[in-house]
């Protein structure tokens, strides 16, 4: 097959609608160390944060709004300026691929996202033709 490792991804294909961020960027754990240690990406050995997000897609249930985004960087992302009077920042996230794998407790499958770059929305991004035509 030629497709291996994780899969190439835009983020208007993953998150036609945009995304928030709707918490605080921590280390991700790296869970085969013996100890309390920083997750590192296999492929480029860069420290690995997470960051939970908000899909925006109003067709989505409330247990699939929310994702961890992982992203790949030597230092700790900052989170993009939230909303005036809300508590949610609007993101947007380059380099993003997705690693399907197999969810050990329920047996289905699962993706995990992982990013290079987290920074605030280009205007007019996020939405795809279908989403602007929703708005209109």
């Amino acid at each position: 097959m030629a497709l291996q490792g994780p899969i190439p991804i835009s983020f208007e294909l993953l998150f036609p609608y945009g995304c928030y961020v709707v918490g605080e960027v921590t280390a991700a754990k790296d869970f085969d160390a013996k100890r309390d240690t920083q997750a590192k990406d296999k492929v480029t050995g860069l420290p690995v944060w997470q960051v939970p997000v908000m899909d925006a897609d109003p067709s989505l249930k409330a247990a699939q709004k929310t994702v961890t985004v992982k992203i790949l960087a030597e230092v700790q992302p900052v989170v993009p300026p939230s909303l005036p009077g809300v508590p949610l920042a609007p993101a947007e996230f380059e380099g993003l691929e997705v690693k399907p794998y197999v969810h050990q407790a329920t047996g289905r499958l699962a993706y995990s996202i992982s990013a290079r770059v987290m920074r605030a929305p280009r205007s007019g991004a996020g939405k795809s033709s279908a989403a602007a035509k929703d708005a209109a």
